[in-house]
C-alpha cells in the first residue's frame, strides 16, 4: 500500500465521519419538524376538543332551555284551553236547560219542595230498602235500635256527600259531580250490603233533581244579574244618545244662525254694491243658503232620531281574537255615530278589537235585530242566556 492510497483511505474515513454525522443532525432535524408537526396536531386536535365541549355545552344549555320553553308552552297552552273552553261555557253555555222555570223565586220555590220530599222519604223509612228483622243480645228491639242506627248513619253519609257535591256546583262540573253522587249512592249500597241496607232509586232521582235544580238556580240568578246590567247599559245607552242628539242640535243651531246672519249681511250690502259685487254677493248667499239647506235636513234627521226611538243601526261584527272564526255578535245601537258603540265593546272586555262587517240603518232597528236573532237561533252559541248575541 503506498502513501497515495493511505491517504485516499483517510479521506474516505474522514468522509464518512462528516456523513454520517450529517446524516445524524439530519435525522435529529427531520425527528424535531416531526415533533413539532406532532405538537402543532395535537394542539389543534386539543383546541377543537375543547371547541367541542363548549358546543356541546351551548347545546345542552339550549336543549335544557328549549324544553323549559316547551314545558312552558305546553302549560300555558293547557291554560289558554281550559280558560277557552271557561270563557265558552261561561259566556256562551252550551247546557240545555231540563227545567226552564221563568225566574230564580220559582227554583227557590221547587228546591225547598224537592227538599221537603227527600225529608218525607227519610221520615217515612222510604229512602232506604231495609231487612227489619235484626236481633241484638237477643232481643229484637236492641236489634231494632242497632238497624236505625245503621239506616242513619247510611242517610246521612249520603246526604252529606250530596250536599258538599252540590254546594260546589260550578258551570263546568255538572256532569262529574252528578257522577260524584251516583258513585257514593253505588259505594254506599255496597258497604250496607252486610246489614242489608241501600238507597233507593227514588231517594237517588231527588237528589240528581236537585243537583240540576240546584245547577239552573245560579244560571237563573246569574241570568237576572246580567238582565239588570243590561236594562243599566241600556239606560246609559240611551243617555249617551240623548246627548249626542243634543249636542247635534245645538251644533246644527250654531251653524245655521251663523250661514242666516251671513245671508242677511250680504243681502244688506248689496243694496248699496255696484252690479258687479252683486253678482258676487248674490252668488255666496247662493252657496250658503245651499249649505242651510243640507243643514236643514240634517235638522231633520236629528229631530226625527229624537222623535223615533226605535231608529238605529244594526250590527254585525266578530272578534278572531277574542272568541274564534266564524263567530259573529249581532246588536244594535242608536248612536248617531254607531262605530262609537263598536269601539266601546273593543274596550277592556276583550283583549283585540272588534272587526265590522256590516252597519244597516233601520227606521225599527230593535225589530230588525230581533228579527235576524230569530233567523240564526239555530246558529246561536248561547243556548241559555240569548242577550249574549253571539252565532
Amino acid at each position: 500500500m503506498n502513501l497515495l492510497d493511505i491517504f485516499k483511505i483517510k479521506k474516505f474515513k474522514q468522509d464518512i465521519e462528516r456523513l454520517t454525522k450529517e446524516n445524524s443532525e439530519l435525522s435529529k432535524i427531520k425527528h424535531t419538524v416531526e415533533q413539532l408537526k406532532y405538537l402543532d396536531m395535537e394542539k389543534e386536535i386539543n383546541s377543537l376538543i375543547s371547541k367541542k365541549e363548549d358546543l356541546n355545552k351551548k347545546i345542552n344549555n339550549l336543549k335544557n332551555e328549549e324544553t323549559k320553553y316547551k314545558n312552558q308552552i305546553d302549560t300555558l297552552q293547557k291554560s289558554i284551553i281550559v280558560l277557552k273552553d271557561e270563557d265558552l261555557l261561561q259566556s256562551f253555555g252550551f247546557y240545555e236547560p231540563k227545567y226552564n222555570l221563568m225566574d230564580s223565586e220559582k227554583y227557590k220555590v221547587r228546591l225547598s219542595e224537592i227538599r221537603d220530599k227527600q225529608k218525607i222519604m227519610v221520615k217515612n223509612k222510604t229512602a232506604v230498602n231495609y231487612y227489619d228483622e235484626w236481633t241484638l243480645n237477643d232481643s229484637k228491639v236492641e236489634g231494632r235500635k242497632m238497624n236505625n242506627d245503621n239506616i242513619k248513619l247510611i242517610i246521612r253519609s249520603f246526604n252529606n256527600e250530596c250536599d258538599a257535591s252540590i254546594i260546589k256546583i260550578k258551570f263546568n262540573n255538572i256532569d262529574s259531580i252528578e257522577k260524584k253522587i251516583k258513585k257514593a249512592f253505588e259505594v254506599l249500597n255496597k258497604l250496607g250490603k252486610r246489614m242489608k241496607i241501600s238507597i233507593t232509586h227514588d231517594y237517588l232521582n231527588l237528589k240528581i233533581e236537585e243537583l240540576y235544580l240546584a245547577y239552573e238556580y245560579e244560571i237563573k240568578k246569574q241570568e237576572e244579574k246580567e238582565e239588570q246590567r243590561t236594562i243599566k247599559e241600556q239606560i246609559r245607552e240611551e243617555q249617551k244618545v240623548l246627548k249626542e242628539i243634543e249636542s247635534m242640535k245645538q251644533k246644527i243651531e250654531k251653524e245655521e244662525k251663523h250661514f242666516r246672519q251671513a245671508i242677511d249681511e250680504l243681502s244688506l250690502k248689496c243694496e248699496n254694491a255696484s252690479e258687479e259685487d252683486k253678482l258676487k254677493y248674490k252668488e255666496k248667499m247662493k252657496e250658503l243658503q245651499t249649505q242651510l239647506e243640507a243643514l236643514e235636513k240634517d235638522k231633520e234627521d236629528v229631530y226625527n232620531r229624537e222623535q223615533n226611538t226605535r231608529a238605529g243601526y244594526v250590527y254585525v261584527i266578530s272578534n278572531i281574537g277574542s272568541f274564534g272564526e266564524n263567530v259573529y255578535k249581532i246588536g244594535m245601537t242608536r248612536r248617531l255615530e254607531p262605530t262609537d258603540r263598536v269601539k266601546e265593546l273593543s274596550g277592556t272586555s276583550v283583549p283585540f278589537a272588534f272587526d265590522i262587517h256590516a252597519m244597516i240603518f233601520s227606521e225599527d232597528a230593535p225589530k230588525l235585530e230581533s228579527k235576524l236573532h230569530e233567523v240564526f237561533r239555530d246558529k246561536e252559541v248561547n243556548k241559555v242566556n240569548h242577550r249574549k248575541e253571539f252565532f
